[in-house]
């Protein structure tokens, strides 16, 4: 029973870390890179998009195709840069505990 009790213990405590890790998360933000520095935009770790930088020199119709990839990539640099943190975070969060390999909890 006392082992019981200590594992919810545990649950509660994790429940708590998580929810304020899940706020922690949409604060954290992110920067993706592309061509250089053309291109920067900035997501939130959970991936909402918080400002894009766009080099004038690009803003010209002839540009405009590289505009666009230079922006996808930048996107994806930063999401990936947001997974990772998302990453690190968690491992730190379930540091010790006997979860079975390859399982990841939602967030």
């Amino acid at each position: 029973m006392a082992d019981m009790l200590g594992m919810m213990r545990q649950v509660q405590a994790m429940q708590s870390k998580m929810q304020a890790l899940q706020e922690e998360l949409e604060r954290a933000e992110v920067e993706g890179v592309s061509g250089g520095g053309m291109v920067t935009v900035r997501l939130t770790a959970k991936g909402e998009m918080k400002g894009l930088t766009i080099d004038p020199s690009l803003l010209k119709p002839e540009e405009k195709e590289i505009l666009e990839d230079l922006i996808l990539a930048a996107h994806n640099d930063a999401k990936a840069r947001g997974e990772r943190l998302m990453q690190e975070k968690m491992g730190a969060l379930t540091a010790g505990l006997p979860l079975p390999p390859g399982m990841k909890l939602p967030f």
